[in-house]
């Protein structure tokens, strides 16, 4: 009986510890959304001529498109830079997140 005192089989599980671990990750975890929900990221396409201003959340916030991108016989190439520089905006917003969440929680935003 000895063998099981003081925890699960005396292996050094300590159920204290593990719940301030699960907090502190959770303080940390509030606090990177409230930083990512500041941060503000911007995408481009086209060499600067489509650009997306998206926040940590992933809103629009913004959308520029130089007169030189607008081709009325040519619609489809004015998508594709749309969709290339939000792509690009998704992306810097998902680094930021790796970079900002601590270890092994990103994924769980």
């Amino acid at each position: 009986m000895g063998r099981f005192q003081g925890g699960f089989g005396g292996g050094g599980f300590n159920m204290q510890q593990m719940m301030r671990q699960a907090q502190k990750m959770q303080e940390q975890m509030a606090k990177a959304q409230e930083e990512l929900g500041e941060l503000t990221v911007t995408g481009t396409a086209g060499g600067g001529m489509v650009e997306i201003d998206l926040s940590g959340k992933r809103d629009v916030e913004a959308v520029r498109i130089k007169p030189e991108a607008v081709d009325p016989d040519d619609v489809e190439m004015l998508e594709d830079l749309v969709s290339a520089a939000l792509g690009d905006a998704l992306a810097k917003v998902a680094e930021k997140e790796k970079e900002m969440m601590p270890m092994g929680a990103a994924g769980l935003l």
